[in-house]
C-alpha cells in the first residue's frame, strides 16, 4: 500500500493571485490563509521573477534585431545607389 498523495496542480491564475495577495499581507499570512506552505509561495514567486527577467531580455533583444535589420536594408539601399553611380559614371566616359 502506498502512502502517496495527490499532487494538487495550481493554474498560473491562481499562483498569480496568490502573489498579489502575498505581497499584500506576507508570504506567511498568505500561505496560512490558503492552506499553502510557504516555500510553494517563494518558489512561485522566484519563478515569476525569472519570467519576467527572461521576458524583458527578449524584448531587448527584438528590439535589436529589429534596429539591426533596419541598417541592414538601409545599407543595401545605399549600396544599390552606389552600384547605379558607378554604372552610369562608366557610361558616361
Amino acid at each position: 500500500m502506498t502512502n502517496q498523495k495527490n499532487r494538487i496542480r495550481h493554474t498560473p491564475e491562481f499562483k498569480a493571485e496568490t502573489l498579489k495577495l502575498a505581497e499584500k499581507v506576507g508570504v506567511a499570512e498568505a500561505a496560512r490563509q490558503l492552506s499553502l506552505y510557504e516555500s510553494q509561495i517563494y518558489a512561485w514567486r522566484k519563478s515569476s521573477n525569472k519570467n519576467t527577467e527572461t521576458s524583458q531580455r527578449e524584448q531587448e533583444l527584438a528590439a535589436q534585431v529589429a534596429k539591426l535589420k533596419r541598417q541592414l536594408a538601409e545599407q543595401a539601399e545605399e549600396l544599390e545607389i552606389v552600384k547605379k553611380a558607378t554604372y552610369f559614371a562608366k557610361n558616361l566616359k
